[in-house]
């Protein structure tokens, strides 16, 4: 047991209070930043503060130094209350994570911040992480092959060739940055890695020739980092700018956070999976309103979920809306850290600690608002077609698609006939085949009518004449056979991301019903893109020593790759045939993936429907081949008699899944697959990366390139003023997306991005995604608001990166009008609705944003990491008043635009005042706020961005 002494003896100037206590634990005696003294202190009732604020109050009481971080900001952060003060903190996380989408472009900037220090004739080693930084490669592989045993190694192969050159800056960067290690391609995802194996929950470090205990904190670059908090640990997605500030020693300053304590109690039901729960829990956060605030979850539901559910849960916090979502470490956390190969010796470390703090165990303390929760109500659900927060009990999917075929198609449909209309959508589905209504009743699955044609078995509506456009079945020829698609087909069944795939009880249950499905004589249709993207090499493991895997690829699933894949954007290609054919009769396809994310043209720029579900529903769409079907009701298929087969003939029950479990995750597959876990295999051996200080820049590569941010770089601090005669460059609606400001995805050779590839010998089979293009900001930048959805409203019925280049009226790409804007010396504006910037983390989003030329963007609300990484690039994020849009306002885009305020200096939420100049003379103004909400952030926009901030106070110091 630990021995808790006060050392009264020890005062550091950097700890106040006296708040330096030793823990002996072991025989090893540490030291530590104790809350208790603040408490004795008369500060804080440590037991009413929300367990998240305590560990954030623990960095900013061991971080004082009296300069950066002060006596003052202990006192605000110990000063937390349910009407939470206005008050900022500065966060020192104790680590960074980040991935290679946007590891890499944090690698670019730090090599160019090196460069440039360089240049000023100053050391280059001044560029250092002061951090421990860790960055997995995982976001790269992309689905070419599938459904075949040698598809993982093909698929690698492919990644190596593409981004190869990605990868030697990321071996230059470990060789060059000290506490940079880096988990090469082929591991797992990021979240579960730092699940399994990278997350600490408790760190012993040496500081000042001493050994300290900390609590295991980070930032990240990917959105979903809270899903660090299933094991307690306090974490969040920030820009890769903010993350780069963050390892070079500045703290994350931030608002003191709201607390919302989700009070979970029961059970969830038979047939229910933590995927359902954690699409019930995002609908209803989001209808709560938790932007900007921390979620923690509480009450006796939390002792009924094992930890891989509650990260589940804490993963999907972006698309609740929530910075954090966690759950208190307890004796299950314990239990996780064993199972997944911790030390025992750490793991005591773990509990000796966080109970020294009171951290450990059951908590219930006051919060800012307290949502209950019953875990019995949960239903299994899918969420779709383009927003993760948009729950449909599985019971409606079928009405649900129906709903939005009206929508799309609503005059076609209103001119039909009832009886046609209920065979071709009510009963038959969209390709007319599966389920339809004949003399005898319902018959098979889609499997029989589409993946035979020639199969008795289903019912071919005849739609052609009576429903033109709504019912074709187009012909597509995939080269050993034909095939018929249409609306609501499945074009790809994806069990892949973080969500789910860390979550054995899901895996095992996709793996069980594969097995009955394919006992039943079940199987896939041909026309399905179907995939397995294990989160961890462990999965595999697990899978193959419980007999499951053979049976996921009898039906199509065989392992991919381990990486994010179809959830990024990564699915890879769909055969040209099919491409063609959704393109010439505009067929409304669907997706089905084990994801958190399913915006518009993010799994697929030519899938229109897509729905996240857990992993065994991802199997059961897959083998109905169509998502307008009522998988309650109807069958999946038939079995080898002709006998139909429904979803609760093959579903397996939780007892089947535990035991599984039980006997087949071990502690010794986490070791086994985690010892080499930083050395990658032959092909990260043999990459031969540069050496040196500093990056050797290629002026003739399209990877890697020295952006323009900090070349000939002022030591003057810039300031703001005034923004004058602004051009509108998009009018945007609501929930505008990261992915639709700066996609992931692939692009071809007739956007902006393809067409500089182009000029630069790059043929269009060797374009890559812009993710993998990240490192190169002239792709980038052209790349802006180029989602092939995205829907600049000055345009009528355009989708598209477009635009009208308002001083010739021309409609033309974004990137061109910017240029010619920028060529004039004409600053930029963005108008959009509610949401802007809601999904990924993507520091491109707004780096693109800046490098277009806007100045300032104006919207009626913001998602935090986006509006955080506009005031890291300097780009001010205006809002409008509550109830103002630009639609309310009369305003089209075409005005010019002056906005006041600003030359006497920028202040914390400042009011400025926007004037819109018709062409006819006559204005509108109108007041918004400046979306800038601490003194840091303030300081950051007038430097120009955080970077900018930094490398001043580099070079000044």
């Amino acid at each position: 047991m630990g021995v808790l002494t006060k050392v009264r003896t020890i005062v550091t100037e950097r700890l106040p209070f006296d708040a330096v206590r030793e823990l002996e634990v072991d025989g090893t005696t540490y030291k530590m930043a104790d809350l208790q003294v603040l408490e004795e202190e008369g500060l804080c009732d440590l037991d009413s503060l929300p367990v998240s604020i305590r560990v954030l109050l623990e960095s900013v009481l061991r971080n004082a130094d009296g300069e950066a971080i002060t006596e003052a900001d202990v006192r605000n952060a110990a000063g937390w209350e349910p009407d939470v003060p206005d008050a900022e903190v500065p966060f020192s996380p104790s680590r960074v994570v980040l991935q290679d989408l946007t590891g890499v472009p944090a690698v670019v900037d730090l090599a160019a911040l090196r460069s440039e220090v360089e240049r000023k004739d100053r050391d280059p080693a001044l560029v250092e992480p002061e951090i421990p930084i860790d960055l997995v490669i995982d976001h790269s592989v992309q689905v070419d092959y599938f459904d075949s045993e040698d598809a993982y190694e093909k698929n690698v192969e492919l990644e190596y060739e593409r981004n190869s050159e990605r990868y030697r800056a990321i071996k230059w960067a470990q060789n060059a940055f000290e506490n940079f290690n880096v988990v090469p391609p082929g591991t797992g995802i990021v979240h579960q890695v730092n699940l399994e194996h990278l997350g600490r929950v408790v760190h012993a470090r040496e500081r000042d020739g001493e050994e300290w205990l900390l609590p295991d904190t980070l930032v990240g670059t990917d959105s979903h980092t809270p899903m660090i908090g299933g094991i307690g640990v306090v974490g969040w997605g920030v820009g890769g700018i903010e993350a780069e500030a963050a390892m070079l020693g500045q703290p994350v300053t931030m608002k003191l956070p709201e607390v919302v304590g989700v009070r979970l109690e029961g059970e969830l039901p038979e047939g229910a999976t933590a995927t359902d729960l954690v699409l019930h829990i995002t609908e209803r956060l989001r209808e709560v309103g938790v932007v900007d605030r921390f979620v923690e979850f509480y009450g006796p539901g939390v002792e009924n979920l094992t930890v891989p559910d509650r990260a589940t849960i804490a993963n999907m916090a972006p698309e609740q809306g929530s910075t954090i979502s966690m759950f208190p470490a307890d004796e299950r956390t314990l239990d996780y850290l064993e199972l997944t190969g911790r030390d025992p010796d750490h793991v005591d470390l773990v509990r000796e600690y966080l109970e020294a703090q009171g951290l450990f165990g059951e908590q219930e303390p006051e919060y800012t608002e307290v949502v209950e929760f019953d875990l019995s109500t949960v239903e299994p659900s899918l969420a779709g077609h383009k927003r993760p927060q948009d729950r449909i009990p599985m019971g409606d999917v079928k009405q649900s698609f129906r709903d939005l075929l009206h929508g799309e198609f609503g005059e076609d449909l209103d001119d039909v006939d009832e009886d046609v209309l209920q065979r071709w959508l009510g009963e038959g589905g969209a390709s007319g085949a599966a389920g339809a209504e004949t003399d005898g009743g319902s018959v098979s699955g889609a499997n029989d009518a589409t993946s035979d044609p020639q199969s008795d078995g289903g019912v071919q509506v005849e739609s052609e004449p009576e429903l033109g456009p709504l019912t074709k079945n187009v012909e597509v020829d995939l080269g050993d056979e034909t095939v018929e698609i249409g609306h609501g087909d499945v074009l790809v069944s994806a069990i892949t991301s973080c969500t789910n795939t860390s979550n054995p009880s899901v895996m095992i249950a996709a793996g069980l019903l594969a097995r009955n499905a394919v006992e039943k004589g079940l199987d896939v249709p041909s026309y399905v893109k179907t995939s397995l993207a294990p989160g961890s090499r462990v999965v595999t493991q697990y899978l193959e020593e419980s007999g499951l895997l053979p049976y996921l690829e009898d039906l199509g699933y065989a392992v991919v790759g381990y990486g994010c894949t179809t959830c990024i954007g990564n699915a890879g290609p769909l055969p040209d045939s099919v491409e063609q054919a959704i393109d010439d009769h505009d067929l409304w396809t669907t997706s089905v993936l084990s994801g958190n994310r399913n915006f518009e043209a993010r799994i697929h720029p030519k899938i229109r429907a897509n729905y996240l579900a857990s992993p065994p529903l991802v199997v059961a769409y897959g083998l109905a081949g169509r998502m307008d079907v009522d998988l309650e009701t109807e069958p999946l298929g038939t079995d080898a008699d002709g006998e139909p087969v429904y979803l609760a003939d093959i579903w397996p029950d939780a007892a089947e899944v535990q035991a599984a479990i039980h006997e087949n995750v071990s502690p010794e597959l986490f070791e086994e697959k985690y010892a080499s876990v930083f050395e990658g295999d032959e092909r990260w051996a043999a990459l031969d990366a540069p050496t040196g200080a500093t990056y050797e820049w290629d002026d003739e590569s399209t990877y890697i390139r020295e952006p323009p941010f900090f070349q000939d770089f002022p030591l003057e601090t810039p300031g703001v003023e005034d923004v004058e005669d602004a051009r509108c460059l998009l009018t945007l609606g609501d929930t505008v997306t990261t992915d639709h400001i700066s996609p992931a995805g692939p692009f071809g050779p007739d956007l902006p991005a393809g067409q500089w590839l182009l000029d630069h010998g790059v043929e269009p089979h060797e374009f890559n995604t812009y993710g993998a293009r990240r490192g190169n900001h002239e792709v980038m930048m052209r790349g802006t608001f180029a989602n092939v959805r995205i829907e600049n409203e000055m345009l009528d019925d355009v989708e598209g990166g477009y635009t009208v280049h308002q001083s010739t009226g021309e409609q033309t790409t974004v990137f061109e009008a910017s240029r010619r804007y920028r060529e004039d010396g004409t600053p930029l504006v963005v108008m959009a609705g509610e949401e802007f910037g809601t999904g990924s983390s993507r520091d491109w989003a707004a780096k693109g944003t800046d490098l277009l030329g806007v100045r300032a963007t104006i919207a009626e609300s913001y998602e935090r990491i986006y509006r955080d990484n506009l005031v890291g690039m300097g780009v001010l994020p205006l809002q409008f008043q509550d109830g103002d849009s630009w639609q309310s306002l009369g305003l089209d885009g075409s005005e010019v635009f002056t906005i006041r305020g600003l030359d006497d200096g920028l202040d914390v939420m400042d009011e400025l005042a926007v004037v819109a100049e018709r062409a006819d003379g006559s204005t509108v103004e109108f007041p918004v706020t400046a979306q800038v909400g601490t003194p840091a952030a303030v300081t950051y926009v007038e430097h120009g961005g955080i970077l900018q901030y930094v490398l001043r106070q580099l070079l000044t110091a």
